[in-house]
């Protein structure tokens, strides 16, 4: 019988977290869901909490926060692990690896360089660094090294952002609307002359456009997005308490009488922010 006593230490900390996943793990012994996990298998579910932690950062619920920092912690610990099996790598090698490169992208703070500079200076110095850095692992290219599975929406401001930086950019915000007028026409002409994937590349023209006018405006556009989808969620739901109120649900009602009630719901809120 394996030793347990790490296991159930519930000051174990970080060795006993590493220990449960290599039990949970183990070919003969382990739990089969988890055995039979692998790297793309579990890809998702790293995503999802990262997000799950943004959200708790969103909502500032703090308590919650402390769980889901804890869910995206296993998500590194359960890759380490099959790093480990595999040969790839271990969690200290993981562990090694970040600290050394936080210390080389911090001369500022942890070698002779100066602190006395701006943060946008800083900012390009660590630019340079990490573009140093990427030509140390043969990413020449100036779009290289930019991850390909980041949300659709951050993932283009970060291209427009690198591009940019070599002076592929328009210089100002009216470049930027008046591009993304002509994309939406394009989009119109498309949608009654064009075939569906020929309508899809239009839409995402659109898209990657007023990406490059949130990044103009120094918006992120995702998060810009949850905040119009929490927005619309809220009003939808007091439409829907509107209605019930009403005997109704929407099913029952129209949409003349739901957008009436919208507007009286976003009037309110406009009334409550003065």
């Amino acid at each position: 019988m394996p030793d347990d006593t790490l296991i159930h230490d519930p000051d174990g900390g970080m060795p006993r977290l590493l220990e449960i996943m290599r039990r949970l793990r183990d070919p003969h012994t382990g739990c089969p869901w988890d055995i039979e996990q692998d790297f793309a298998s579990i890809a998702p579910y790293t995503i999802e909490e990262a997000y799950e932690v943004a959200d708790a950062i969103a909502r500032a619920d703090w308590d919650e926060l402390e769980g889901e920092l804890g869910d995206l912690l296993l998500q590194t610990v359960y890759h380490t692990q099959m790093g480990s099996e595999a040969g790839h790598f271990t969690f200290d090698s993981v562990v090694k690896a970040i600290a050394d490169k936080m210390v080389a992208r911090h001369p500022h703070v942890f070698g002779d360089e100066s602190r006395d500079k701006s943060a946008e200076q800083q900012t390009a110095d660590w630019e340079k660094i990490k573009a140093a850095e990427r030509a140390g692992k043969a990413q020449t290219r100036t779009l290289d090294g930019v991850a390909t599975g980041l949300p659709a929406l951050t993932r283009a401001v970060k291209l427009q952002k690198r591009a940019a930086r070599v002076g592929f950019d328009w210089p100002d915000t009216s470049h930027v609307i008046d591009k993304i007028i002509e994309e939406a026409g394009e989009l119109v002409e498309a949608r009654d002359t064009l075939s569906r994937a020929e309508v899809e590349e239009e839409f995402g023209d659109l898209l990657f456009v007023v990406a490059n006018l949130a990044r103009h405006l120094d918006i992120d556009p995702e998060t810009a997005l949850r905040a119009t989808n929490a927005k619309f969620t809220r009003r939808f739901e007091a439409v829907e308490d509107a209605l019930k109120a009403m005997g109704k649900t929407p099913a029952d009602s129209d949409l003349a009488e739901m957008d009436a009630l919208w507007d009286q719901v976003k009037a309110a809120e406009k009334r409550a922010k003065t």
